[in-house]
Formats: structure tokens, C-alpha cells, sequence
């Protein structure tokens, strides 16, 4: 499902993510989403990693850790929702 990773320092870059997510396991893939405007990164990853990496392993090893003067928020990526599929209103 893949790692997403939080609160990222505005300066982070792809490889310096995939040298630090290499120290455990082979880094299949880095999604580093940018601001449409200032074609800055957002503050915030998501990582794929080989199947054979554990995942609760690093997310316990980074979730809090100081990294770039910020402290790291990571977690299980969850699925994304497809676009225009809103939340169903609750009727009262």
C-alpha cells in the first residue's frame, strides 16, 4: 500500500527521501507532490517500497523522528478516493 510521509521540511527532494527510505530496503517508488504555484513541494510523500520491506518497521522507526528541522509524521498511505466520489450526505 505504500508509506506516506508528513510534515516535511519545504527543501526535501526526491533523492534525499529515497537515500533515507534506502537504509531500509529497496525504494521501488517516491511521489513528491508540488504546489501548482510555486512549484514547491507540498510538505508531504508517499513511498513505495519492495514487497519484502517491512513497512510498520520504518514507519515506527521515522513516525516523530527529527529530519531537516521537522519533526516527521508517517503512516500507512491510504487508498485514494476517486475524484468526484463525495461522501454521502447523512439524512436526519
Amino acid at each position: 500500500m505504500g508509506i506516506y510521509l508528513g510534515n516535511l521540511s519545504y527543501a526535501v527532494t526526491v533523492d534525499a527521501i529515497t537515500e533515507v527510505f534506502s537504509a531500509y530496503g529497496t525504494v521501488k517508488r517516491v511521489q513528491l507532490p508540488m504546489d501548482r504555484e510555486t512549484g514547491k513541494p507540498r510538505g508531504f510523500a508517499f513511498i513505495d517500497m519492495s514487497p519484502e520491506v517491512d513497512e510498520e518497521n520504518i514507519i515506527e522507526a521515522l513516525n516523530g523522528a527529527e529530519w531537516m528541522g521537522r519533526e516527521l509524521k508517517a503512516n500507512k498511505a491510504k487508498p485514494r478516493e476517486p475524484q468526484g466520489s463525495a461522501r454521502p450526505r447523512q439524512r436526519y
